[in-house]
Order: C-alpha cells, then structure tokens, then sequence
C-alpha cells in the first residue's frame, strides 16, 4: 500500500509499505478520508523528541474515516462486518488499569507499553496511508448522514466536547475560547451544545472572522486587551469557564487572569515548551486550572450531535488533497493558505 513515511524530523515522502494484517479483536480498514491535526504538524517537525513518535519510519495520523475491508478473529462477534463505514479515534487503552477502569483510558496508566496500550498515528503506526489497522475499541460506526470528510472531523469534535465537559459548562454559563483554530471552534460549538448562554471567541484574523461568522462573540487580542474588554462585557466578574485551545503563554495567561473567581481554566492545546504563570490569583481566588488530553469516551456522545448540527464540523472543511500531494497538504495547514483550517488528504 502506499503510506507517508515519517523517517526523521521533517523527512517524509509516500511509499510503498506492506499492508498491514489485523490481529485478534483488530480490523483492517481503507482509510478515505484524513485530517492534518496540529499534533501531526508537531510531530513531522519533531517537537516531541523520543515521545512522539517513539522511533522511526513512522506513519503518522489518526483523524480518519473509511471502510472496514478485513475483520480480525473476535470482530465479527462483536457485531462488526466488512463494509461497514467507520471512523477512527487514537487511544486504544488496556482496559484493565485503574484509569481505564474508570473510564478515563485517555490516561491509560499502561500508555505506549506493547501489548497493552497504542496511540495510533503517536506511538503506533498511524492511518497516513490506503490502509490502517485499528482495535475495535479505537473504531465507532459513521452514520449514513455524515461523510468520510465529516467523519474524518470527528476525533477532533470529540476532543473539543471532552473539553467541555472538563470545563463542567452548564446551561446559562458565559464560557470564554482562546484561540480560533479547528478545536477552538469545534469546543465553541461544544460548549454551546452543554448549554453555554455565552461564547467569546478571542483570537485574531481570518480565523476569528471564521468564529464571527459562525455567531460566536470575538475580541481580537491585537485591538484591544483580551482580559479587559471581557471583564467589561461581563460586569466585571469574569467568564464561568475558560477553555484554552491556543495553549501558547499568552493565551494561559490571559485565562487564569480572566476567569471569574472560582470559575475554570481548561488547557487542552498542547504547549511545546515550559509557560511561567504566577498562581497568585489561582489560590487566592479559588480558580481551577485543569489539564485536558485527547477524549475519554466523547466519540460516541458527538456524533449525534455532528449529525443534528450542534457541532459543526463540515464548515471547517477548507482543503482536499490527494496523499502524493501530502507536502503540499501540510504546508496549506501550517501556513493557513487561503485560510486553512482542516485539511483533508484523500489516500
């Protein structure tokens, strides 16, 4: 098959790869559609030396949909059968540790330990390629009414209301986004899918144009200053929940210090190097700041709200690439070419 081979930071070209053959409670499936997440961005470049991915060639990716082609033993008893339309998460936990257990294998205490724990497209072999293998507890059926494109978009929106849900919004809450990008927007739609009666969107440029258009508040940090103008709009208390998708030492501190007292700052965009933050205010004003990874059990709970419209996904489908075109791909992403947001390569 042909795949994108990963062979050292920045080092990359479509090859040919053997396909790869499912395993007990495994499925084969060709992969139609794939998104270029921002995490793939890091890790092509090498951001997360020796972590992700663990050695090379790899194959990267793990925002996909496609089609079952193969079942491996146990599948079929399960319920799975080939041609059915699926779409495709990263975590593929034990199961059997005390986090799993709880049903937050996310944080899987047997993480990239062979045998027990993949991360597909992180530190196993990802979906970049004609065909991917995926254990059954990292696939969910894609309804009739989405797409492969809509249902590449899905890992992504499971994030984003697994986000939400850290951030406990409730109905009526004023919940502040920092950062525009494809989670940023998708967790603005989350936000307002558990209830949000406010959603301010702080950012700049196309992508917070993006966020205007699709009726969210906006405050353009390069205008005015972020902090101020928010505590002006709500009578000086502050947002209930800020989710940080930027995950840059601004946007960290822009959202501890704007956050209302006792209110919660969730970080799920990934820093790629240490932030300093005074915590003054966060003790002494009982904030909440909160780590956010990845999705613990949110594929299921988004798809029907994908499917009714809450969480937007098709509108941020900007480009369509074939995989011999990945250079090009992924330099439309980095660069916001004709303002990019995702990015979908057509293996």
């Amino acid at each position: 098959m042909q795949a994108l081979v990963l062979r050292a930071p920045g080092e990359f070209s479509v090859e040919e790869v053997p396909r790869p053959v499912p395993g007990p409670e495994q499925m084969l499936c060709r992969v139609r559609a794939l998104s270029i997440c921002g995490t793939d961005a890091h890790l092509i470049r090498g951001d997360y030396p020796g972590f992700w991915p663990p050695s090379y060639p790899f194959i990267p990716g793990h925002e996909w949909a496609g089609e079952v082609v193969e079942l491996g033993p146990g599948c079929a008893e399960l319920g799975w059968a080939v041609g059915d339309r699926v779409a495709g998460t990263s975590h593929d936990a034990c199961g059997l540790c005390r986090r799993c257990i709880e049903g937050r294998y996310n944080l899987c205490e047997n993480y990239g330990k062979p045998g027990l724990h993949r991360q597909y497209g992180h530190t196993t072999q990802g979906a970049m390629a004609e065909f991917v293998v995926h254990g059954v507890k990292a696939v969910f059926r894609l309804p009739d009414a989405l797409s492969y494109y809509d249902g590449a978009l899905l890992d992504p929106a499971s994030i984003a209301l697994h986000t939400a849900n850290r951030g406990g919004v409730r109905p009526g809450d004023t919940v502040v986004v920092m950062g525009p990008g494809p989670l940023g927007l998708l967790a603005a739609d989350a936000a307002r899918a558990r209830g949000a009666g406010r959603v301010i969107v702080v950012g700049r440029g196309d992508r917070l144009a993006k966020a205007a258009s699709l009726g969210h508040e906006v405050v353009d940090y390069r205008d005015e200053d972020p902090v101020q103008s928010i505590r002006g709009s709500t009578g000086g208390t502050g947002p209930d929940v800020v989710l940080d998708c930027a995950g840059v030492p601004d946007s960290l501190r822009w959202g501890i210090a704007v956050v209302r007292k006792g209110g919660r700052c969730v970080v799920v965009g990934i820093p790629v190097s240490d932030v300093a933050l005074s915590l003054r205010d966060l003790v002494l004003f009982e904030k909440e700041l909160l780590g956010c990874r990845a999705t613990a059990g949110e594929m299921a709970d988004v798809i029907p709200l994908v499917v009714d419209g809450r969480i937007r996904v098709r509108e941020l489908h900007t480009h369509t690439f074939p995989l011999a075109e990945f250079g090009t791909a992924l330099r439309t992403f980095n660069e916001r070419i004709d303002g990019a947001l995702k990015v979908i390569v057509e293996p």
